[in-house]
C-alpha cells in the first residue's frame, strides 16, 4: 500500500492487486474512489464538483463505493462522511473507519488483495454505538462509470407444474418504467443499460445466486455477495438493487435485516473481480451461461 494525492484530496490509499487497483480516500469517507487496471480507465463514476472536498454538514455522494445504512431514511442513511477515516493495516488486511456519526453510527470497510484468486474482498461493517437497538441493514453501493450495462440473473427455471410457488420479488420504485428502452427483460438474464442524459431507472430483487456484473470499457466488473436463506431483507425482499440516472449506474448488494444491539455490530462482504477484455454475449441463453461460468469460477 501507498499514502498519495487523488483527486484533490491530499491523502488516499492505493492497494494493489495484480493488474488491478484501488484507491481509498484518507480525508473523507471510507470511500472506494478508483477501480480499475493500472493505467486504465476508473471502472467507477467520480462526481467532479465532489473531488477534493472535505468537512461541512451537507452530504456529498462523490461517487465510487460507498457504505451506506439500509432501508434507505433521509437522516439516518444521509450522514455526511467528509471528514478523515481512521487506516490502519490488520492480519493482512487494511481497514479504514469512520468516526461514529450523529446517532453512534460507526462504519467500517476492511479490504484484502488476495492476488492469488486475482480479487479484493472487501468487508463491510457498521457498528452501532448509541444507546439503543436499532434495526438495518449494511448496505454497499458502487456506483460504476457511465456507457455500460448490469447484468443479473433471473431465478432458476423450473418448468410448471414442478414448481407453483413464487421465486423472488421484483421491486418496482414509483419512477421505475420497465417500458424503458434501456431495460432487457431477458428469459436468463436482466440488464439495464446507462444511457448519458436519461433519468432514473431502478429495481431491486433477490439474487439467490449472489452475482452480478457491469461491463464498460472492454471489461466487466463481477460483484459476488452473500444470499441467506430464509433471511429478511429491506425493500420487500430484495438482496440486490440496481439503479441508474444521466451519468452513472449502480451495482448495489444488501444484507439481511438485523436488531443491533448497542455495541454490536452488522457485517456484509463482497468480492470484487474485473474480468479483462470480456464481452457478455449478446444472446440470453448464452449470457446466462457466460454469466454463470464466470461467476462459479470466482467465488465469494
Amino acid at each position: 500500500m501507498e499514502i498519495i494525492p487523488y483527486g484533490g484530496w491530499k491523502r488516499a490509499a492505493r492497494l494493489v492487486c495484480g493488474d488491478t487497483e484501488l484507491v481509498v480516500t484518507l480525508d473523507i469517507g471510507p470511500r472506494i474512489i478508483r477501480y480499475g487496471v493500472i493505467g486504465g480507465p476508473n471502472e467507477l463514476f467520480e462526481i467532479s464538483d465532489d473531488l477534493g472536498a472535505t468537512g461541512g454538514a451537507k452530504y456529498r455522494f462523490y461517487g465510487g463505493h460507498r457504505l451506506w445504512i439500509g432501508p434507505e431514511d433521509e437522516q439516518r442513511t444521509l450522514q455526511p462522511d467528509n471528514d478523515p477515516v481512521e487506516h490502519r493495516e490488520e492480519n493482512g488486511a487494511h481497514v479504514f473507519r469512520s468516526a461514529p456519526d450523529k446517532y453512534g453510527m460507526q462504519k467500517e470497510v476492511r479490504i484484502t488483495a488476495d492476488a492469488a484468486a486475482g480479487r479484493f474482498v472487501l468487508d463491510h461493517a457498521i457498528e452501532n454505538h448509541g444507546a439503543y437497538a436499532v434495526e438495518f441493514t449494511p448496505w454497499a453501493l458502487t456506483v460504476m462509470a457511465g456507457g455500460g450495462e448490469c447484468l443479473f440473473p433471473q431465478a432458476p427455471f423450473f418448468p410448471h407444474p414442478e414448481r407453483v410457488l413464487p421465486a423472488r420479488p421484483l421491486v418496482l420504485w414509483p419512477y421505475s418504467d420497465m417500458s424503458d428502452p434501456r431495460w432487457t427483460w431477458g428469459k436468463r438474464v436482466i440488464r439495464l443499460r446507462q444511457v448519458a442524459g436519461k433519468g432514473p431507472q431502478k429495481v431491486g430483487t433477490l439474487v439467490s445466486q449472489g452475482y452480478a456484473a457491469y461491463a464498460n470499457h472492454g471489461n466487466v466488473f463481477l460483484k459476488r455477495f452473500p444470499f441467506v436463506e430464509g433471511a429478511s431483507y429491506p425493500d420487500m425482499g430484495s438482496n440486490f438493487e440496481t439503479f441508474t440516472n444521466e451519468g452513472m449506474l449502480e451495482v448495489e448488494s444488501l444484507g439481511p435485516l438485523q436488531r443491533v444491539e448497542p455495541g454490536g455490530r452488522a457485517a456484509h462482504r463482497e468480492a470484487w473481480y474485473l474480468m479483462k477484455g470480456e464481452q457478455p454475449p449478446a444472446d440470453d441463453a448464452a449470457c446466462a451461461a457466460w454469466l454463470e461460468a464466470a461467476a462459479k469460477a470466482r467465488p465469494l
